[in-house]
């Protein structure tokens, strides 16, 4: 699968940052690791990762602006794009020693998402999309589960960190989720969650009180391997609500229905 131009700069910045995590996820144990708030941590794999990807993809397309997680907001001079950075989805995972972690990148073109990177370094799974090509696993495409009945399907999901979140609100989600799926997962990043839904490895997915560059490459993977990305409330402002919700257009839908109804429940 020949990659465009843009692809093959987000690929070599992240496969740059991915070879250094790989480097220090083997030696995780002496990484120096902060708290950024109650379950919450940073490291400076986080850090180093973040500077190789800006660096990389600074000198690839000057004045393009940035949103990180670890850097935060960088204005551009080009004013109609910006990449959407987090160098280590998944750091909990990553500082203790679970292969599940991803470099996520993403490029808004004039406020609309047009392409979309996770790649696992600990498993060289490459996850890649832009707007009407397709989405591809190294160089295999991929379709989203066309399952049409919950009771068919596993999900994934986020549960609130430690003094973040509503949990006794997720509780009640999950139960309702968990009375109507074959089975609920909690693999810990976001990225690669919709990276799997993109893959058909899960049926849907659905997480509260996340950032742009938590999801923003996982929802062009989704849309472009066929499936429907919203809000909770089946909107399209999920950088602004904090929330997604995916998978194919019947699943999506019914999952929306079902971590819904304990609100629904609730005002009634």
């Amino acid at each position: 699968m020949p990659r465009s131009a843009l692809m093959n700069v987000m690929v070599q910045a992240a496969m740059k940052a991915g070879r250094g995590l790989a480097r220090d996820f083997g030696e995780v144990q002496n990484l120096q690791v902060s708290v950024k708030g109650p379950g919450d941590f940073v490291s400076q794999a986080d850090r180093r990762a973040e500077k190789t990807i800006f660096d990389e993809l600074s000198r690839a397309r000057p004045g393009y602006g940035f949103l990180m997680e670890e850097g935060g907001t960088v204005e551009g001079t080009d004013g109609q794009h910006r990449w959407i950075v987090d160098p280590l989805d998944g750091t909990t995972n990553f500082l203790h020693g679970i292969p599940h972690f991803a470099v996520s990148i993403a490029l808004e073109r004039q406020g609309q998402l047009v392409a979309g990177l996770v790649f696992n370094p600990a498993t060289d799974e490459l996850y890649t999309a832009e707007r009407g090509g397709g989405a591809y696993l190294n160089d295999r495409r991929l379709r989203v589960a066309n399952r049409g009945r919950l009771s068919d399907c596993v999900v994934a999901c986020g549960v609130p960190h430690l003094g973040r979140g509503n949990h006794g609100q997720f509780l009640v989600e999950l139960r309702h989720v968990m009375g109507e799926v074959v089975g609920v997962r909690r693999e810990g990043s976001a990225a690669l969650d919709l990276a799997y839904v993109a893959a058909g490895r899960l049926d849907g997915y659905w997480e509260r009180h996340l950032s742009p560059w938590d999801m923003a490459a996982g929802i062009v993977l989704v849309r472009e391997a066929g499936g429907f990305v919203t809000d909770l409330n089946d909107g399209d402002d999920m950088f602004g609500r904090g929330e997604v919700i995916a998978g194919n257009e019947r699943m999506r839908q019914a999952l929306a229905e079902a971590v819904r109804r304990p609100l629904k429940t609730a005002t009634h």
